[in-house]
């Protein structure tokens, strides 16, 4: 299947499908206060890895993946990414969705967003590398009949404290602040969800997508897909410097 034609939807015809990629939303609106003195003056998108802004690479990442369309949600400083990337960049159309005069937080920036995005969409966080066959996660969640879907990495601690109990195909608990025994995998940064998850949350109020995730996970209607590659991240300064050496050796 190639990859710019990878998602079945019902066509006109009793039985007939049609493949198109789900869009992508992106969450690059954060202060990236961790990653200071390098954000205050430009947003994490913006900073430099391996010689180029975060963002060309994380574009030029998903297009290689067969994804087409991004929707960049933005607040700080996010006029600069804009500036810097226009309308399309790598072969992916891009819009944006601006914060507003009060930051909303992740889960608010997606709702706030649902008019760009359709129906069903891919949700990156603006400082992940995901070195993953997305079709494959497509694939997964269609299969799951469930709204939404959660990557996970079996983590066991390695690389951050685990906080997803995962079996059975499913996030049975997902919980940032209470930790439990069960929980070995982490939240890999890349998720899917049906438009309608976000109706029960109200419009210009922040909140956190990790809530929403916590309420569907709590609910049983959280789809799990676990990944096998490492995650890569620009959340620091630790993180920028391996991203820039693995991004510099390729």
């Amino acid at each position: 299947m190639a990859n710019d034609e990878w998602r079945m939807t019902d066509g006109p015809d009793s039985g007939a499908v049609r493949l198109s990629p789900l869009p992508i939303a992106i969450l690059a609106g954060g202060l990236a206060t961790r990653l200071r003195p390098v954000t205050e003056k430009i947003p994490k998108a913006l900073v430099p890895v391996a010689g180029e802004p975060f963002l060309a690479h994380q574009l030029r990442l998903l297009h290689s993946r067969g994804i087409t369309r991004a929707v960049l949600c933005v607040g700080y400083l996010g006029e600069m990414i804009q500036r810097e990337f226009g309308t399309s960049a790598f072969g992916v159309e891009l819009a944006y969705s601006f914060d507003g005069p009060k930051l909303l937080g992740t889960g608010g920036a997606l709702r706030q967003a649902l008019p760009l995005l359709g129906e069903a969409f891919f949700v990156l966080y603006g400082d992940s590398y995901l070195p993953i066959d997305y079709a494959a996660v497509a694939a997964a969640w269609q299969e799951s009949g469930r709204p939404a879907l959660m990557t996970v990495f079996r983590n066991e601690g390695a690389w951050d404290t685990s906080n997803v109990e995962f079996t059975g195909g499913r996030i049975a608990r997902y919980d940032k602040r209470e930790r439990t025994a069960a929980m070995r995998h982490i939240d890999y940064g890349l998720s899917i969800f049906r438009r309608e998850v976000f109706d029960v949350y109200p419009a210009d109020a922040p909140f956190d997508l990790a809530a929403v995730q916590r309420d569907l996970a709590a609910a049983g209607q959280l789809a799990g897909h676990e990944v096998a590659q490492r995650f890569y991240e620009i959340g620091s300064h630790t993180g920028l410097a391996e991203l820039d050496q693995l991004l510099r050796k390729k």
